[in-house]
């Protein structure tokens, strides 16, 4: 019988249960008593925050990777970010990947008119006695290595906070930093 869970991952924390390089890093293990076998379907890298699924079928884990799956994330930008820089990225922009460019397939992406309520960061950003800052939703069914991060970046409004928000069908809602909920199974739908 597989597990599957929920979780708000928090900013400073790795996607994984096991570390084995010398510097000391926190690890989704210390959220919650995972049952043996327990793996995040996807990463949030560990400046990274938000909905995070995991379970203990890899056959589900890799139903939910594929690029059928859209992941949606609210990204803090610094500056305030124009319509003609979200159209490039919707289109597509030319990131680094592995030592070569790559340009990212076409995606939805719009300017959030409200500030979304996520509460404080475990780490501060900086205020805005340092600048504005914009917030935005990125939807792609891609997931290079710090893609949404790339991206923001090529059309010059780099990333401050990156917060996922939904996966598929399935949203993060009111969970908050470091909260888990396990489910009977995921039902991930477009």
């Amino acid at each position: 019988m597989h597990r599957h869970f929920i979780i708000h991952k928090p900013y400073g924390y790795l996607s994984q249960f096991i570390y084995e390089l010398k510097r000391k890093k926190r690890l989704l293990g210390e959220l919650y008593d995972f049952p043996d076998g327990t793996m995040a379907i996807g990463r949030l890298d560990e400046d990274s925050e938000g909905l995070l699924l995991l379970t203990t079928d890899g056959k589900e884990s890799e139903a939910i990777r594929s690029k059928k799956v859209d992941k949606e994330y609210y990204v803090q930008v610094d500056g305030v970010i124009t319509q003609q820089a979200i159209d490039e990225i919707k289109e597509g922009v030319e990131i680094g990947f592995n030592g070569t460019k790559y340009k990212t397939k076409p995606c939805q992406a719009f300017i959030l008119n409200e500030i979304p309520n996520f509460g404080p960061r475990g780490k501060k950003i900086r205020d805005e006695r340092h600048g504005p800052t914009t917030w935005a939703s990125i939807i792609v069914n891609e997931g290079k290595f710090r893609q949404v991060r790339k991206m923001t970046a090529a059309v010059g409004f780099p990333t401050l906070r990156l917060v996922r928000v939904r996966v598929g069908n399935v949203h993060l809602n009111d969970l908050q930093a470091g909260e888990v909920i396990e489910v009977e199974n995921f039902q991930i739908e477009n």
